[in-house]
C-alpha cells in the first residue's frame, strides 16, 4: 500500500526557532480576536457593578440596600452577608482579602456590595439608593506611617552573607543613602471582565480575563460554598495582564458568579478604567536606605540595605514579591558581606500586587543607585564600578541567598554591547556638548540585569499539558498556561509542532481550560514557555512513542528505524504521511492522546536559612541609554537606546524581540512618567489616562536597536534551551533614570550624585537639577 519513497529533506513550516507572527497578530489589528466582553451575551444576561467605599479607614454603621433592591431592573444585590460560602479571594490562605466589606472597610474604593441588573446604567443608579454611613477610623496611608506604627501585613525578613557589620566599619569608604521608589498601574488595554454562566446542581462557567484559572476556579468556589469541581474557568486570550490578573480576577469573578449562581441567570462584571485603576492593586512602591563600604577602587565591602514596601490592607502576593525584591538587591554584583532587610507595610490603601519583574525591578533599582553613588564619590564611570563589582568565577560567585551563579554572562554581554554601542567615544562626545550647552544636558548610562527564573514558592514550579491527534493528523492543543499578548501559545504550539514534524497549521491551538488541565500556576514569574512548553512536549513525546512503536510494529523494524520529518514517517524502507500513520494506528487501537506534566528541577529554598537555589536559572541582558534634560524645565527625553539580551537558544525570535521591546517600554514608562498619588485622604487621584501618563509612540527613542545575544545558550535543560524573557527585559530601562541622572551630574563635573527618586517625572528632574545646583555652589 505505501511505497519506498526517497525521505524528503524538507522542513515543517512553523517549527522551533522559526521567526513566526503571533498566532492572534492579525486577529488584534483587525478586532476579529475575541475577549471575554465580545462573547456573545446569553439572553438575559444581567450586568454587575460594585459599590466603592469613599473613606480609607471606617466601621460600617449602616448598610441598607433595601431601596436598591427595588431599583427598576435590579434582579439581586448582593452584600457580604449573602455570601454563601467565604467570604475571602486571598490567593495565600491569610483570608484578609474580602469579596465584600464586612464590618470595616479598609481603603477608599473597597467594594461594599453588589448590584445585578439589566444594565450597567441601571446597576449603577441603583447603587445610589442605598444608605450607608460609615465611621471613619485613623488611616495609614504611607510607608513612613506604617514604619513608624509598625503596621505590618506580615513580620520583616532578612537575608545575610558574612559579616556586613565589620566590613562597614573597617571600609576605606562608607556612604548613606535613601530612595523612593514608585509604583505602577498595569493599564492593560482590556480590563477586569468575568462572564458567568449558571448550570445544573448550582454548577458555574466563568469566562474570566485570568493569567490563573485555578486560582479563580478555587476562589469563586470557595466564596460560592462549594467544591472546585463545581467551577470551571476558560480563559482563551487576554488583552494584557503583566501579573494584574493573577490574583485580582478573582473578586470580580467571584461576584459574577454569586449573582448567575443566586438568579440562574448570565451574569457579567466590566469594571470600567477608572474603577479599574481605582479597585484594583498596583506594582509595589518601596522606600529604601543603604549603607555601603567599599575601598579607593569602587569595589563594594560591606552593605546593609533596609527596603520597605507598601502592601496595602492585605498581603495578596506581598510576601514573595519583597523576597524577590531581597534576591535581586544584588542584580550582577557579587556582594562578600551583605545585609538586606525588607519590611511589609500595611496601609489602608488598595492591596498592592504582581507586576512584571514581581520585585526584582525594585531591588535592582537599589544596587544600581548604590553602585552610582560609589561612582560619584569617586569621581569614576559608573560603567567602571559596575565592571569592578560583577559576579566573577569560584570564590565571586555566590548570592546573598548562598546559591552558586553558575551561569553568569553579564560580564560579555557588557563588553560587546559597551563596544557596538560606542560607549566610549558617545560619553566623550557627550561631555563636549555639556561643556557648550547651558540648558540642555545630555547624559548615558549602561546598566546590566541579571534575573532570576522560577517561581521562588517552589511547589509553583509545575505545569501540565493534554494533546489529542485526530484521525486526519490534526492536532489539539491545550495547556495550564495562559496568552495575554505575549506570544505563549505560539511558542508552545512551535514546540509540538517540532516533536510530531508537522506544520504548525496542523495545531489547533485552545482556550486554558480547568476542566482540561487541573491545578495550574499562574502564567508568571517568566516561566510560561519553560513549563507549560515542557508539559506539551512531554504529551507529544508520548504519543510520538506510541506511534513509534506501532510503526515499528506495522513494518517489522527496529523504533530506532522510524523517524519523523516534514510532515511524514518513514520506518524501514517504508513512508508514509504523518496522518496516514496516524489513521493506521487509530484502526490498531492505539491510543492518540495524553497528558504531559513538568515540574522544575534542581530548586529548592529555605527561607528560614534564607538560602538555598530559588532559581533555576538566571536570565541576562544589558542596555545603553542616552537621554537630554531641559534643566529650566526638568523635562526629560530618551535619544538612543541600545540592547543587548540573552534569550539562550530562542523558540521564536520574532516573538522575544518584541517581548525585549516592549518591556523595555514599559520599564520606561514606570521610571519616568507614570506617576500614581494619593491624596492625604487615602484618594487615587491619578485613575485616568488624563492624569496617568503610560508611553506612547511618541516616547519610543528615535534610535531603538535591540540585538537578541547570539551566542546564547542556556546551561540548564529548558525547552530546546531557550530563557524565558516575559519580565527580564522591563529592567533594562534602568539605564533610563540612570542616564537622566548622569546629565543631572553633568552640573557639578559628574562629582555630585543626582538626589533623584523614581519616577523620574519632570518635577522630580527639576527638583533634582536645583539640589544639584545648590549643592554644587557650596562646595
Amino acid at each position: 500500500m505505501f511505497e519506498a519513497q526517497t525521505f524528503t529533506s524538507a522542513r515543517i513550516q512553523g517549527g522551533v526557532r522559526e521567526k513566526l507572527p503571533h498566532d492572534s497578530g492579525a486577529k488584534h489589528v483587525t478586532g476579529e480576536a475575541f475577549y471575554i466582553d465580545d462573547i456573545v451575551e446569553p439572553l438575559g444576561c444581567l450586568h454587575v457593578v460594585a459599590a466603592k467605599s469613599t473613606i480609607a479607614h471606617g466601621r460600617i454603621i449602616k448598610l441598607n440596600v433595601s431601596q436598591a433592591r427595588e431599583a427598576p431592573g435590579v434582579a439581586c444585590v448582593l452584600t457580604a452577608t449573602d455570601i454563601p460560602g467565604q467570604n475571602d479571594v486571598s490567593p495565600t490562605g491569610t483570608n484578609d482579602d474580602p469579596c465584600l466589606a464586612d464590618g470595616v472597610v479598609h481603603f477608599q474604593g473597597q467594594p461594599l456590595f453588589a448590584v445585578a441588573a439589566e444594565t450597567i446604567e441601571q446597576a449603577r443608579a441603583a447603587i445610589g439608593l442605598a444608605e450607608v454611613e460609615i465611621e471613619p477610623l485613623d488611616a495609614i496611608l504611607t510607608i513612613e506611617d506604617a514604619l513608624a506604627k509598625k503596621s505590618f501585613v506580615l513580620d520583616p525578613h532578612t537575608m545575610r552573607r558574612g559579616e556586613p557589620d565589620s566590613a562597614l566599619e573597617t571600609a576605606p569608604k562608607r556612604l548613606k543613602g535613601r530612595i523612593e521608589i514608585g509604583g505602577q498601574d498595569h493599564f492593560y488595554l482590556e480590563g477586569q471582565v468575568s462572564l458567568a454562566i449558571p448550570g445544573e446542581d448550582g454548577d458555574v462557567l466563568v469566562h474570566c480575563s485570568t493569567q490563573h484559572p485555578s486560582e479563580v476556579q478555587h476562589n469563586v468556589a470557595k466564596v460560592l460554598g462549594r467544591p472546585d469541581n463545581a467551577v470551571t474557568v476558560e480563559v482563551r486570550r487576554m488583552g494584557g495582564g503583566f501579573g494584574g490578573k493573577e490574583t485580582q480576577a478573582s473578586q470580580w469573578a467571584a461576584l459574577a458568579a454569586l449573582a448567575a449562581v443566586k438568579t440562574g441567570r448570565a451574569a457579567k462584571m466590566r469594571l470600567d478604567r477608572d474603577d479599574d485603576m481605582i479597585m484594583t492593586g498596583k506594582r509595589h512602591d518601596f522606600l529604601a536606605d543603604y549603607d555601603v563600604g567599599f575601598g579607593e577602587d569602587g569595589v563594594i565591602q560591606g552593605l546593609a540595605i533596609d527596603m520597605a514596601a507598601r502592601c496595602g490592607f492585605s498581603a495578596d502576593l506581598s510576601g514573595a514579591i519583597v523576597d524577590r525584591a531581597m534576591f535581586h538587591a544584588d542584580n550582577c554584583y557579587y556582594l562578600d558581606n551583605v545585609e538586606i532587610t525588607a519590611h511589609r507595610c500595611r496601609t489602608n490603601t488598595v492591596s498592592n500586587t504582581a507586576f512584571r519583574g514581581f520585585g526584582g525591578p525594585q531591588g535592582m533599582v537599589v544596587i544600581e543607585r548604590v553602585i552610582e553613588a560609589i561612582a560619584r564619590a569617586l569621581g569614576l564611570d559608573p560603567l567602571e564600578v559596575r565592571r569592578r563589582n560583577l559576579y566573577g568565577g569560584p570564590g565571586r560567585d555566590v548570592t546573598p541567598y548562598h546559591m552558586t551563579v553558575e551561569d553568569n554572562v553579564a560580564d560579555q554581554l557588557i563588553d560587546e554591547l559597551s563596544a557596538s554601542a560606542r560607549y566610549v567615544e558617545r560619553r566623550a562626545e557627550i561631555e563636549t556638548f555639556n561643556a557648550k550647552s547651558l540648558i540642555l544636558k545630555r547624559g548615558i548610562a549602561l546598566t546590566p540585569v541579571k534575573f532570576g527564573i522560577s517561581f521562588t514558592t517552589t511547589f509553583l514550579n509545575q505545569a501540565g499539558a493534554l494533546i489529542h491527534v485526530y484521525t486526519d493528523g490534526s492536532v489539539h492543543l491545550n495547556h495550564g498556561g495562559t496568552e495575554m499578548g505575549q506570544g505563549l501559545f505560539i511558542k508552545v504550539a512551535q514546540v509540538v509542532a517540532e516533536e510530531f514534524q508537522i506544520d504548525l497549521d496542523r495545531i489547533k491551538i485552545s482556550a486554558t481550560n480547568t476542566g482540561k488541565v487541573p491545578n495550574t500556576s499562574a502564567t508568571a514569574a517568566s516561566s510560561g514557555s519553560d513549563m507549560n512548553g515542557m508539559a506539551a512536549l512531554a504529551a507529544a513525546r508520548t504519543i510520538r512513542e506510541r506511534l513509534v512503536a506501532f510503526a515499528a510494529r506495522r513494518f517489522g523494524v527496529a523504533e530506532s528505524d522510524v523517524t519523523f520529518r516534514a510532515n511524514r514517517v518513514r520506518a524501514g524502507d517504508h513512508e508514509l504521511s504523518f496522518a496516514e500513520l496516524v489513521k493506521l494506528a487509530y484502526l490498531d487501537r492505539v491510543q492518540l492522546s495524553a497528558t504531559g506534566f513538568y515540574r522544575t528541577p534542581k530548586i529548592q529554598y529555605d527561607r528560614e536559612t534564607a538560602s538555598g537555589r530559588p532559581f533555576y536559572y538566571f536570565a541576562y541582558g544589558a542596555a545603553v541609554t542616552e537621554v537630554a534634560i531641559d534643566t529650566l524645565t526638568g523635562e526629560s527625553k530618551v535619544l538612543a537606546v541600545d540592547i543587548l539580551h540573552d534569550v539562550g537558544k530562542s523558540l521564536n525570535p520574532v516573538i522575544d524581540l518584541g517581548q525585549v521591546e516592549g518591556g523595555f517600554i514599559q520599564g520606561m514608562g514606570w521610571l519616568t512618567t507614570e506617576e500614581l498619588f494619593w491624596n492625604n485622604e487615602g484618594r487615587l487621584a491619578t485613575h485616568a489616562p488624563s492624569t496617568y501618563k503610560i508611553p506612547t509612540c511618541g516616547d519610543r527613542p528615535e534610535h531603538f536597536t535591540v540585538t537578541l545575544w547570539e551566542r546564547g545558550e542556556n546551561v540548564e535543560e529548558t525547552i530546546h534551551r531557550s530563557k524565558a524573557v516575559g519580565e527580564p527585559p522591563l529592567m533594562l530601562a534602568i539605564s533610563v533614570p540612570h542616564a537622566i541622572s548622569d546629565a543631572i551630574s553633568s552640573l557639578s563635573g559628574g562629582r555630585l550624585l543626582a538626589n533623584l527618586d523614581m519616577p523620574a517625572t519632570p518635577e522630580r528632574v527639576l527638583a533634582a537639577v536645583e539640589d544639584t545646583r545648590a549643592r554644587e555652589s557650596t562646595t
